[in-house]
């Protein structure tokens, strides 16, 4: 309800917008055909509603993407609230459990379990956040080494199996092409980029994971990270829009995605400063999405 109240919002003051536009267009060219002989006159005139004419557009501009972006804000707000709440009230719920009841050593360590799961989802929802914080920062990161990314890439994905239980044919590695795989810059920031787009791709995989991962270095001054999966697809107009911070698609079919909107956003930032790129490929809804991330080569 409140995200439709915010589009009528903008659609009100866009529709506003463009109608003083227009009116301010037609008093112009009225005083125009009223006042052709006074040729200073006309001269200032001109000026003066061309100013305001470019008032108005960048007032309407400035309005439209605030809104936006509040909208995006109340949106992350609901996401992170609800990934702290979920995991607090499954803990809670855990221990008022062990309080009141006498129970077997086998389930108590089931409970144990999922409330250190939950802890878990906990400390992951704050990291990013506190990601998303530095990533924004120029200032951070500056320190950098040299870094194997192809091993950096292997360990991320070993990991990311473990993490989402699953089979070594769910998270394939393609060999790379071309050798000395090597990059120069932050290796604890290269390494959060790659976990977001391997768990981005694992999330909107659905029921059946099937993530292929493949490095290459195309030529001496690039080395390329494609991560496919065979999910849900993104359309073709959020193809730029989900690296926005807070940005998530809404598609009805993504309804059962958690998330805060902030994973390939940090996936962008990091890529930038390191002097690279990341771009998404998909040829639609339900044709799955590559996740490209492309960065500099170094030579040792």
């Amino acid at each position: 309800m409140r995200i439709t109240s915010r589009r009528g919002t903008i659609v009100f003051f866009l529709c506003l917008g463009i109608g003083l536009v227009a009116l301010a267009v037609a008093l112009n060219v009225g005083w125009i055909i009223l006042n052709w002989r006074e040729g200073v006159l006309l001269f200032f005139g001109i000026v003066f509603f061309a100013l305001i004419i470019a008032g108005m557009v960048v007032n309407t501009i400035f309005l439209v993407r605030e809104l936006r972006r509040s909208e995006q804000h109340d949106s992350f707000i609901n996401a992170v609230t609800h990934e702290l709440k979920t995991p607090v009230a499954s803990i809670r719920l855990h221990l008022e459990t062990l309080q009141r009841r006498e129970l077997p050593e086998t389930q108590k360590q089931d409970f144990y379990r999922l409330m250190l799961s939950d802890t878990d989802r906990l400390t992951e929802t704050v990291e990013q956040v506190l990601r998303a914080g530095r990533a924004g920062d120029k200032k951070t990161g500056r320190e950098k080494v040299e870094v194997d990314f192809g091993q950096l890439v292997r360990e991320c994905m070993d990991a990311t199996r473990t993490r989402h239980h699953l089979q070594p044919e769910a998270l394939r590695y393609v060999e790379a092409s071309g050798s000395g795989l090597l990059v120069r810059g932050s290796a604890e920031d290269l390494r959060t980029a790659v976990f977001n787009v391997l768990d981005n791709a694992i999330k909107y995989s659905g029921d059946s994971v099937d993530v292929r991962v493949l490095l290459e270095a195309p030529d001496e001054d690039r080395i390329v990270l494609r991560v496919q999966d065979q999910g849900v697809g993104i359309p073709p107009d959020d193809l730029k829009a989900i690296f926005k911070r807070f940005y998530r698609v809404t598609h009805r079919s993504l309804t059962h995605v958690k998330g805060t909107g902030l994973g390939l956003f940090i996936v962008k930032a990091i890529a930038q400063k390191h002097g690279g790129k990341v771009f998404a490929e998909s040829e639609g809804e339900g044709q799955g999405t590559t996740i490209v991330l492309e960065l500099p080569r170094w030579a040792a």
